[in-house]
Parts: structure tokens; sequence; C-alpha cells
């Protein structure tokens, strides 16, 4: 069950939430040109908890098909490591845990890295522009 308090996201099953933080760091990445579904779910997992992908929809209000293209971007990144969990009941599918193998640092570090060259290829255009015109 989701609680919504103070403009916050909670769910019940594991005591997680959006706060504020986690929201300005959903819009800086963002800003980063970082699509929303893997800058909501960099947010769930910031905190280096594990996290299941259901909670993931429940607190980021991401669809289950969104939940798993940010996964596979991630997964490819080595970023994060999944195990599954049998349900209680045995019956169904099993629960998809997730939880980040790197700090919040390095991926912010690979972020950096990436805006960095892509900055250097603008400018190389720009430049040639110049040569061109």
């Amino acid at each position: 069950m989701i609680v919504v308090t103070d403009n916050e996201f909670t769910s019940e099953d594991n005591e997680f939430k959006m706060g504020e933080v986690e929201y300005e760091m959903v819009e800086l990445l963002r800003r980063l040109n970082i699509n929303r579904p893997v800058a909501l779910t960099l947010a769930c997992l910031s905190k280096g908890e594990e996290i299941s992908s259901q909670c993931i929809e429940m607190v980021s209000g991401l669809r289950q098909p969104e939940v798993s293209i940010a996964m596979r971007y991630l997964r490819e990144n080595d970023w994060i490591d999944m195990r599954e969990e049998k349900k209680n009941q045995g019956k169904g599918r099993p629960v998809k845990m997730y939880k980040l193998t790197v700090q919040m640092e390095t991926i912010i570090n690979a972020i950096e890295e990436n805006v960095m060259a892509e900055s250097k290829a603008v400018l190389q255009n720009i430049e040639r522009l110049k040569n061109l015109s």
C-alpha cells in the first residue's frame, strides 16, 4: 500500500519513501538528459537498500515496462544486482529485488564523463561550422 503524506510517497511494505532529496535528484538527473524512468529508479535505489521492482513501481509512479527498461540500462552499466525471491504463497512469478552494486558517486562520475564527452563533441561541431562559414 502507498501512502501520500507531505508530498512524499511511502510504501508501507518496506518503509521506503521518496522525499525532497530524491525528487531533487530526479530533477537534476533529468536536466543531465537521463531519461525519466532511469532517473526515478536511481532515486529509489540511491539509499543503497535492496528494493523490489513492485516497490519501485508504486513509489515512483512508473509502470512495470518502464522499470524493466530502466533496469536494463542500469544492468548494462553494471550498476545494479538483481535477484529473485519466491513469494510466500509459492504461486506466481518470483519478486525481483534490486540493489546498487556501486556507490552513487561512481554513477554520477560516469554521467559526468558522458556529459563532458557530449559537450566536447558539440563544441567540435561548432568549431567545424565556424571553419566552414
